[in-house]
């Protein structure tokens, strides 16, 4: 039974971003780290030790806070810990009125979900699934710079799924819209959740089956086709976007 003095991981969560202690979440006792025991909630384990979870709002203390993005390094049970508090907060944030009566939500910390006072209706994390693909063409990788990067970086494609659609269905659009590629031999290669602010990425790869790239403005500033010796700026280390490129390139390589 967990309680004040219950040695744990904390995950203090303002918007995108967690305090942090020598690069690692913060660990002690509600006492220890001087935190309100009677707010937090449990959101799992980490290092088999409990991790609890607190928006900013319930701290009275000031903290410093790092955002997710500057931590893609970190060790990847860390990264997934943090990238679910942040989700979890920014449910606490989404839902704090219910879409079905207009009622005032509070959390329910047995399910870990926002429920009304007045329908009782609960309203769990929204989680956006995305796909996100790498696509080879004999030696070359196709390498797009979208108008929400800026500053020359490159990537992968991607895009959210539509309703209706299956995975593979939404790869094989999205590479469409975007360049006018048509593709084939679409394969899943992993997954990664992206709390920017609730999506979860699953990652593929397919081959170039025909077609010439004509972008869609509105979503990217250039694409091309890229050898290993010419590459751009790529996406950075820590993303499935930067592990699909690898990936590929490993596999032209061989």
């Amino acid at each position: 039974m967990l309680n004040q003095h219950t040695k744990a991981y904390w995950c203090v969560v303002n918007d995108s971003a967690i305090w942090l202690e020598a690069e690692s979440l913060p660990y002690g006792s509600a006492i220890d780290v001087n935190l309100p025991f009677e707010s937090a909630v449990c959101i799992g384990e980490y290092e088999n030790r409990p991790v609890l979870w607190l928006n900013d709002e319930h701290v009275e203390q000031t903290l410093i806070y790092t955002n997710l993005r500057s931590l893609l390094l970190v060790k990847e049970s860390l990264f997934f810990m943090i990238s679910k508090s942040i989700q979890y907060g920014f449910m606490a944030r989404e839902f704090r009125f219910c879409p079905q009566c207009g009622g005032r939500n509070q959390l329910n910390i047995n399910q870990i979900a926002m429920q009304c006072n007045e329908c009782r209706k609960l309203h769990y994390p929204r989680i956006f699934p995305s796909i996100i693909v790498a696509v080879r063409r004999g030696e070359q990788i196709l390498l797009a710079q979208h108008q929400r990067h800026k500053g020359g970086l490159f990537t992968v494609l991607a895009g959210f799924v539509e309703v209706g659609e299956t995975l593979e269905m939404a790869v094989e659009r999205e590479v469409f819209e975007e360049t006018g590629i048509k593709i084939k031999n679409i394969r899943y290669i992993g997954s990664q959740p992206w709390a920017f602010p609730s999506s979860l990425m699953m990652g593929y790869m397919a081959d170039y089956d025909s077609g010439d790239i004509r972008i869609d403005k509105n979503e990217l500033i250039k694409a091309d086709w890229y050898c290993e010796d010419d590459l751009p700026e790529l996406a950075p280390k820590g993303t499935i976007a930067r592990t699909l490129i690898e990936t590929t390139l490993e596999k032209i390589k061989a």
